[in-house]
């Protein structure tokens, strides 16, 4: 594997493309212009790109010490010290172009990539740990927002259901690591509660997020959209095809970090829910993007 290959590995692709993704969308949504748009997208990608190495770069020495065979740092296809290197420049590029589009988003987007550092150092050890995701996918919408020529912020709604989303992203990330983490001392509010427990906290708060879209803008004096009903309506779907997995196929007993989620064992049950999170944010992306996001 070549050594871009193994950095390309080591930014997590998945949801850096799922986030950006989300950033286009809602983007589109507000008809931001083509150069705005190009702003906000490349840097919410840079950002994500930073939060990606600079966990693998954090986290190094614990992924080699329990052999992670997926981590590109662990495998030894690349050092940690370029992954360190990468993750600064892609923070400096992504503040960079925040700038270009205003001191609100440029704020707005500090704070969302700084709490999304604070749980790479050290919050993910504590049971503060989804702290950051509240915070940081709370501010997305506002992103999109404070990107247009007149900055505003978000409706409430929007900064809760994603707020919500980060809850569902960040319990179902740990899923696939949870007995490697409780290996190297990490405790989470995840790893406290136990591998079913994150499943239903997180397919839980989908539906959360859901309602929010859903009734947020009626809240607001606005119609009822048909296009939310079916989104929540999919949103549910999805979250009761995820639970029926975790509440039908699991073991009777304890509800410790030991448990896989969805009934399975093994990191691939836990990738199995993180996935389904990851499809459901497209579509609660959508929600928002059609339900608009200043109501």
């Amino acid at each position: 594997m070549t050594a871009t290959a193994a950095l390309w590995r080591a930014s997590h692709p998945g949801p850096t493309l799922v986030v950006s993704a989300l950033a286009l969308i809602l983007g589109l949504s507000v008809g931001l212009d083509a150069p705005r748009l190009a702003l906000l997208v490349g840097g919410v990608f840079a950002g994500q790109l930073s939060v990606g190495w600079s966990n693998d770069a954090i986290d190094a020495r614990r992924d080699l010490a329990v052999g992670r065979a997926d981590k590109p740092v662990a495998r030894g296809e690349i050092t940690a010290r370029a992954v360190a290197l990468a993750a600064g420049v892609a923070l400096v590029v992504a503040l960079a172009l925040s700038a270009l589009l205003g001191a609100g988003f440029l704020l707005a987007h500090a704070i969302a990539l700084a709490s999304a550092w604070a749980y790479n150092a050290w919050l993910k050890h504590t049971a503060a740990s989804v702290l950051p995701f509240v915070v940081s996918f709370g501010l997305f919408p506002s992103l999109t927002t404070l990107a247009e020529p007149v900055p505003t912020l978000a409706a409430g709604w929007a900064g809760i259901a994603g707020s919500a989303l980060g809850v569902a992203v960040h319990f179902s990330n740990v899923l696939p690591d949870l007995d490697d983490d409780a290996a190297t001392g990490v405790r989470g509010l995840p790893h406290r509660i136990g591998a079913r427990g994150s499943a239903l906290v997180a397919f839980g708060a989908l539906l959360v997020g859901a309602l929010a879209v859903l009734l947020g803008p009626v809240l607001d004096g606005a119609a009822l959209q048909p296009v939310a009903v079916i989104g929540t309506i999919t949103v549910v779907v999805i979250g009761a095809f995820g639970l029926r997995g975790v509440v039908g196929g699991g073991r009777s007993g304890g509800d410790g970090p030991e448990e896989a989620a969805a009934g399975g064992s093994g990191r691939g049950a836990g990738r199995g829910v993180f996935r389904l999170v990851m499809l459901a944010a497209l579509v609660l992306a959508l929600q928002l993007a059609a339900t608009g996001l200043r109501i």
